[in-house]
């Protein structure tokens, strides 16, 4: 086939419908059955649209937080205190059980200097560990990748999958890319098409280097899909893949296909997810309770099934929001956008299974918000060197102080 009919028939050239921003550069994970070198798995779930955090992890002692919020305020006998100061939601029952177990430390005040209240602008900074006033093009995930498949086209040792059937720009690196899946049957079956195959095998390298990369990366992705899928299809025929009982909502089936894809051995170090829903201007206890009780449940099934297959210390979950919301709620119901919140982590293998630091202080705020004590990319320097084990400098650009929680 020319160039030229390719460009015009392929799923490749199409906005919206485009097989490669689906997937984009996947690695070649066929040739690599072999497990990560640490053994060790990070699961990000991003809980987009800024929670609030001042009503997840509540300071149930604090006065100024009743104050400023009459009508959305946690009652202090509804919530469950984690120490004499702070306590979850009461629809975070679930991962309460978890916190008792040990498995949960709470980080408040997360944050980063001159914050940033817009939602796609402050996600940015999160997702590529930047400075405010600074734009960068790749995400710390995938400059983990670039930093870990140095001198290797078929990335030996690291690779990362979002279950979503987008690529957030988290996973972006300049010579690898994360693989973007809703689940490995869907992507096997998108990628077997005699159109789609025969152009994975068709030698291009004669073409501009844009065209050979998309001849390239849908090569990676066939690949990629037969491996991912051949892995998990293993795992599923002769058992139940997985133990919990997970909510049927969007969270709980992603997190079942992390559950299933960790269980089948498929050699993978990070996984991503994100879900919606928590940008509470109107409204906002029903909404957020809903949500957090999904979140909950959802963790607490995950977390169950790798205790159940042996993967409770290996397996590490991080859970971030992109900001918080502000203290004193709005005329709505609701919360506006805000700066500092909280973020979890949740496995087998922490150190301090509580909470790491002080509650938010309510007295010194930025222009109404949470001031951030700790910088969120130390809680990236940490898992990139104690849980991960590379070399945090190289990937976030500079020294971060670690926060000893694994």
């Amino acid at each position: 086939m020319k160039r030229r009919d390719f460009l015009k028939q392929s799923a490749l050239t199409t906005a919206g419908t485009m097989l490669l921003p689906h997937f984009l550069k996947a690695f070649e994970l066929n040739q690599l059955g072999v497990a990560p070198t640490t053994g060790k798995t990070l699961v990000i779930v991003q809980l987009s649209g800024g929670n609030d955090g001042l009503n997840t992890v509540v300071p149930f002692r604090n006065d100024i937080y009743y104050r400023e919020r009459p009508t959305l305020a946690i009652a202090r006998d509804k919530v469950l205190a984690l120490n004499d100061e702070v306590g979850f939601n009461p629809a975070l029952e679930p991962l309460k059980a978890l916190y008792d177990d040990g498995l949960v430390t709470v980080i408040n005040n997360v944050g980063y200097p001159n914050p940033d209240r817009s939602h796609f602008r402050s996600m940015d900074i999160w997702q590529t560990a930047s400075d405010s006033d600074k734009y960068l093009s790749t995400g710390w995930v995938g400059r983990y990748l670039d930093a870990n498949c140095a001198g290797s086209d078929t990335c030996q040792s690291h690779r990362a999958v979002e279950v979503d059937d987008t690529l957030s720009l988290a996973l972006k690196g300049t010579n690898v890319n994360g693989l973007a899946m809703l689940n490995p049957q869907k992507l096997y079956t998108q990628t077997r098409s005699g159109l789609v195959e025969g152009l994975a095998k068709a030698s291009h390298v004669n073409e501009p280097g844009s065209v050979a990369y998309l001849y390239k990366t849908l090569a990676e992705t066939v690949s990629s899909a037969a491996y991912v899928y051949d892995k998990s299809a293993r795992l599923a025929k002769p058992v139940s893949a997985t133990k919990g009982t997970y909510p049927a909502n969007e969270l709980g089936n992603r997190l079942k296909t992390v559950s299933e894809l960790i269980q089948s051995g498929v050699s993978t170090s990070v996984y991503y997810i994100s879900i919606s829903g928590f940008d509470t201007h109107i409204n906002q206890p029903g909404q957020q309770e809903r949500l957090l009780r999904q979140y909950a449940e959802a963790v607490k099934a995950f977390m169950g099934d790798m205790k159940a297959t042996n993967k409770l210390n290996d397996v590490l979950l991080m859970t971030f929001s992109e900001f918080g919301r502000r203290v004193k709620q709005n005329a709505s119901n609701g919360t506006d956008h805000g700066t500092a919140n909280n973020v979890f982590l949740i496995g087998g293998k922490l150190s301090t299974g509580k909470v790491l630091n002080e509650a938010p202080n309510l007295t010194n705020l930025d222009e109404g918000d949470l001031t951030y004590t700790v910088d969120f990319r130390s809680i990236y320097a940490t898992l990139l060197r104690d849980w991960l084990k590379t070399d945090d400098v190289a990937i976030l650009g500079r020294q971060f102080e670690t926060l000893g929680f694994v």
